[in-house]
């Protein structure tokens, strides 16, 4: 979603002095209520050079390639100008490219935005040499990041002491991220908690990422699996919640802390610390209740909500709440494919009576998120599940008013790909209309 149109804005920065204020920070820049209304969506390719996949992409070719809508990460004096449908053009580390569309109040215009600004970049990176890659992994090259900051170096440090998946989402991994609006308080544990139930039905159904490095991994979404490895990537205790924000704010302050930001120089990472120690650390006359929190006593200073700001952005749970609800369990998709992950995700949760009847549908599978990384559509739980919850996609999706062209995709995938428990690195066994 682009910068921060669907949160409300911050307030000042202050220090935080225990984890009352700072649980009440979380809930009120992380959930935004009010009718659900607007969509957006992210959308992230692996990008390799035309002529030759294996070849490893140089970050200069790929600013010139992107001109004026190169972000500063890779160009430091682009004006990263948005795309012509207005999204905003990201690079992460790897080099993949994402664009973040601008909130929509139709799935309608949300389709034309994305497609058009999707039309954009195709058209620059091909014009280059380059071309945009449609798997959820690079099937072809090791992990190689093309952009440093201290962000990234902070963030490649910390995941280094995990072991080597760190590196391999950061550098290797592509998604499509749909974003939908929180609902009102009465919606929104029923929201959260229908994303999180379908959560292993559409990873197993848009699974897309059998290959890593030139191999097969044997596992039908490898993205999800890096993701599995990471701790900044748990789900959250409030999963199941009726009301999500206090069980995210605590799931927040336990997670890991990635690093202390400081002018000049690199940024610490501590090791083996929580957000919630370093808060508990620096509080006044605090006695240490473990040796992590005597440890984050030499941090530098005490927190502020603009350091919990920057924690939350750092904290990757399969839902994220930013004011809306990001959906980061989604690989990237075969080519033209994309609006179907967003468009059964909104007709889904196109009003609470088809919500509930989702959410009970994926129930028998709720919480199996590994199963259904490794196997995708080829266990039978997982696909008797998916092909109820994408028929009643069809049935609610003409609600939504899309267009004619998608909701016969959606039907023809059903009928051909998801019935069949085939997942969506099968794609190209499914003939177009």
């Amino acid at each position: 979603m682009s910068a921060v149109s669907m949160k409300p804005s911050r307030p000042p920065t202050v220090r935080l002095h225990d984890r009352a204020a700072a649980e009440a920070y979380i809930a009120s820049v992380c959930f935004k209520h009010g009718p659900p209304r607007l969509l957006g969506v992210e959308l992230e390719w692996i990008v390799q050079h035309a002529d030759d996949p294996h070849r490893p992409l140089d970050a200069e070719q790929l600013a010139d390639a992107l001109g004026v809508h190169a972000p500063p990460t890779i160009r430091p004096d682009s004006p990263n100008t948005p795309l012509p449908a207005g999204s905003t053009v990201t690079v992460e580390p790897g080099g993949q490219v994402e664009i973040s569309t601008p909130p929509c109040e139709s799935l309608s215009e949300l389709l034309a935005t994305a497609n058009r600004d999707t039309a954009a970049v195709t058209e620059l990176v091909t014009a280059a040499g380059l071309r945009l890659a449609h798997t959820g992994t690079d099937p072809y090259r090791p992990p190689r990041r093309l952009v440093h900051s201290p962000r990234y170096d902070a963030m490649h440090e910390s995941y280094r002491r995990d072991g080597p998946s760190g590196g391999r989402m950061m550098c290797s991994t592509a998604a499509v991220q749909p974003c939908l609006d929180a609902g009102t308080n009465g919606q929104l544990g029923l929201r959260w908690s229908a994303l999180y139930a379908l959560g292993p039905v559409l990873v197993a159904a848009f699974a897309n990422s059998p290959m890593l490095n030139g191999r097969a991994t044997g596992w039908a979404s490898t993205r999800m699996a890096l993701w599995a490895d990471l701790r900044c990537a748990a789900s959250p205790r409030s999963e199941h919640s009726a009301d999500p924000a206090q069980g995210y704010a605590r799931h927040v302050l336990d997670a890991p802390l990635l690093c202390v930001r400081r002018d000049g120089g690199q940024w610490l990472v501590p090791r083996g610390l929580s957000f919630g120690d370093w808060l508990d650390g620096s509080a006044p006359g605090a006695a240490p209740r473990a040796a992590s929190t005597a440890a984050s006593r030499a941090l530098p200073r005490p927190p502020t909500t603009d350091d919990l700001a920057y924690h939350l952005s750092t904290v990757f749970p399969p839902v994220r709440p930013q004011g809306h609800l990001e959906v980061r369990y989604l690989d990237a998709q075969p080519r033209g494919r994309w609006p179907l992950a967003v468009a059964v995700l909104a007709a889904l949760l196109a009003d609470d009576a088809t919500t509930e009847a989702a959410m009970e549908l994926a129930a028998p599978t709720a919480g199996r998120w590994l199963v259904a990384a490794r196997c995708g559509l080829a266990e039978p739980a997982l696909a008797s599940a998916a092909t109820a919850v994408f028929e009643l996609a069809c049935a609610r999706l003409p609600g939504l008013e899309p267009p004619q062209w998608l909701q016969r995709e959606l039907e023809l995938v059903t009928d051909q790909r998801v019935r069949r428990g085939l997942s969506a690195a099968t794609a190209g066994q499914v003939s177009r209309p």
